[in-house]
């Protein structure tokens, strides 16, 4: 599925500790791109070992993202030498909070695609300016991290829900990436026996907008990409309205519904979706 960015990686983006080489492949093999991960799920004692590993590892670049640690950290230059050293050029950006921190990428001459992770209510707020730059092809929000930098304990209340922070958060993230003609990219699931609870954010995540889901266990998968693959009668339904209006001319009924440009670019949409089930 594309975004309008181009962003062609999802709908299953699988995150992988950059500090356990053993684990790359397999996470490649189960997902739709793989996250090999410098920041969080690395301890700072084993960020050289995780850097070294990357820079021997010879994955798919075009299924491949690197997240990288901060800009501001003293680990993000260490980060990018590591990756000059490999054909990996998707980068994961943490705690993306302004313009600036994305044109320093764009100045090193390396032709990132950058995936900006906005994840503190600056880089909320900033979502629109960040989406902005020429090497950003997506945003990604995160609800932990949010809240944290706010002083608050959690996302969510306690039945699963998102408290209204988080989801008018999640909202301008989105709003950002599409008036930006980005592609957006909805946050992980934590809770990972919860299959179900998963399946109904990633299906609202795709009737929203969002052209994938980041995971953090391999079983979230096939529960994403359920998610967002159209039904048979989503897939029936736009073949059959688009071939309607092939003898239209511009508003037309269609089964006693009214059907304009925006339900036809659904069904093309719709399409996009299914073809790589076809």
């Amino acid at each position: 599925m594309t975004g309008a960015s181009g962003f062609a990686l999802g709908p299953a983006l699988l995150f992988c500790p950059a500090d356990r080489p053993e684990r790359y492949a397999k996470a490649a093999e189960r997902s739709d791109a793989v996250i090999l991960d410098l920041e969080d799920a690395v301890a700072a004692s084993s960020k050289e070992d995780a850097r070294s590993a990357l820079a021997a590892s010879t994955l798919d670049p075009e299924r491949t993202i690197v997240r990288v640690n901060p800009v501001s950290s003293a680990d993000f230059a260490l980060d990018i030498a590591a990756i000059a050293q490999t054909s990996y050029r998707y980068l994961m950006v943490p705690k993306a909070e302004s313009s600036g921190q994305m044109q320093v990428l764009a100045a090193s001459g390396a032709h990132f695609r950058v995936i900006a992770l906005c994840e503190s209510a600056a880089g909320v707020l900033a979502s629109a300016e960040i989406a902005a730059e020429p090497n950003v092809v997506a945003l990604m929000w995160g609800a932990e991290d949010l809240v944290v930098s706010l002083g608050g304990t959690a996302s969510r209340f306690a039945d699963g829900r998102y408290r209204p922070l988080a989801v008018h958060a999640r909202s301008q993230v989105l709003l950002a990436a599409g008036a930006n003609g980005k592609a957006a990219v909805d946050t992980v699931y934590f809770n990972i026996p919860d299959t179900a609870g998963l399946e109904v954010e990633a299906s609202d995540a795709r009737a929203s907008g969002f052209v994938a889901t980041a995971c953090i266990h391999p079983s979230q998968v096939a529960v994403i990409r359920a998610a967002y693959r159209p039904g048979d009668h989503e897939v029936a339904y736009a073949r059959d309205v688009l071939a309607a209006a092939a003898g239209e001319r511009g508003v037309f009924s269609f089964r006693g519904q009214m059907v304009d440009n925006p339900v036809l670019r659904n069904a093309e949409q719709t399409l996009r979706r299914a073809a790589p089930e076809e």
